[in-house]
């Protein structure tokens, strides 16, 4: 059930104890096995529930019932991001012994916020350290945007790294098909997959893909696609030469000491020329 915006937060709204109640709530609270119990007001829900478009601000009422025979105080607050929470009345909340108090408080949601669904929750605690919480849905409004991009694709030895993007609005769970071409022709081409990752709206995941059988020698170039439900395709490329490079090592090393020998032999060839020439000369 959707709650409607206010247009300021509500915090001049007084808190309302209702005293004596024996019965106090429809729904089963979040007990926090100390006396007492967290719900939202009214009973029959067992979470809150608003929606709203970025800027709203929407409100609803927490419910802290002290089921035992002395005074409770407790400290309320919100839990989870992208949410910003305000509570009408004081910091720390004295409830009388058997006694509800009912504690309005307001969501805004943040102007920029993307559309879906945000999570959270209203956490009460006590003295003694006990505390619940109320899980707290805000679903977000607005259009609908699937968009991602596959980016800084490159080749590190058995391995191929890139990261996704998410560019919409909603949560995708990303396809990836794996192609390389080299002077042959292809040298890997693998089928498009799903991946075990989520990808929520305005985030980045750096990923990689392993690679062992690549090429020993070959210049190849890598392609990857990237698909998702409601998005198009994406698609990111990356070059990469590969050297044998022992072997060729190997090679120029033989090639230097095969000159040496042969520099060697021909400067030894040099004296014993130059002294038959001496022998064979007129006085």
């Amino acid at each position: 059930m959707p709650y409607p915006a206010a247009r300021a937060p509500l915090l001049s709204l007084p808190l309302v104890l209702l005293l004596s109640l024996p019965l106090l709530l429809a729904a089963a609270p979040a007990d926090s096995g100390g006396g007492w119990a967290a719900a939202p007001s009214g009973g029959g829900r067992p979470s809150f529930y608003c929606e709203g478009v970025p800027g709203a601000v929407l409100q609803d009422t927490v419910a802290v019932t002290n089921r035992g025979a002395g005074p409770l105080t407790v400290r309320l607050r919100a839990a989870g991001a992208g949410l910003r929470v305000a509570f009408a009345g004081p910091a720390a909340l004295a409830v009388p012994a058997r006694t509800r108090a009912e504690v309005p408080f307001t969501v805004t949601v943040p102007a920029d916020a993307r559309p879906g669904d945000v999570a959270g929750g209203i956490v009460v605690r006590d003295a003694a350290g006990r505390e619940t919480a109320v899980p707290l849905l805000v679903r977000v409004g607005g259009p609908r945007l699937a968009a991602l991009t596959v980016e800084r694709v490159a080749v590190h030895g058995d391995r191929i790294t890139y990261e996704l993007v998410n560019r919409g609005t909603t949560v995708l769970v990303p396809r990836l098909a794996v192609h390389a071409d080299g002077v042959l022709g292809a040298v890997l081409d693998r089928a498009s997959r799903t991946l075990p990752v989520r990808l929520p709206p305005g985030r980045r995941l750096v990923l990689d893909e392993p690679w062992p059988n690549r090429p020993a020698l070959d210049a190849v170039t890598v392609r990857l696609t990237v698909t998702a439900q409601g998005a198009a395709p994406a698609t990111g490329r990356a070059s990469a030469r590969f050297v044998p490079w022992a072997a060729t090592a190997g090679t120029a090393a033989g090639a230097l000491a095969a000159a040496a020998v042969v520099a060697v032999r021909r400067r030894g060839r040099r004296p014993a020329a130059a002294q038959a020439e001496s022998r064979g000369a007129p006085a």
